[in-house]
């Protein structure tokens, strides 16, 4: 599997909108960096994320809202907030 720009976004936006837990996207970034081809364009970009949300789950790391937002502004998204009233 190639690992793009695009699926690296996607997954970060899963977790912001919380269709993933924390935990699952450090298996999904722990996985991608074993078993993934990198997009050779992006290698450097990708695997430093990657292998940045791979230690999420270490309390000294953590993932914050502001890690996502740049992580997204580098792989080329504007994060825009929307609110909806449930």
């Amino acid at each position: 599997m190639v690992l793009t720009k695009t699926s690296l976004a996607d997954m970060l936006i899963k977790y912001i909108n919380r269709k993933i837990d924390l935990l699952s996207l450090v298996d999904w970034a722990e996985e991608m960096i074993r078993e993934s081809d990198f997009k050779n364009s992006s290698f450097d970009l990708i695997r430093d994320i990657l292998a940045r949300i791979g230690v999420a789950d270490v309390r000294e790391f953590g993932l914050t809202w502001d890690d996502c937002y740049n992580y997204l502004h580098k792989l080329g998204y504007d994060v825009k907030i929307e609110l909806v009233k449930v």
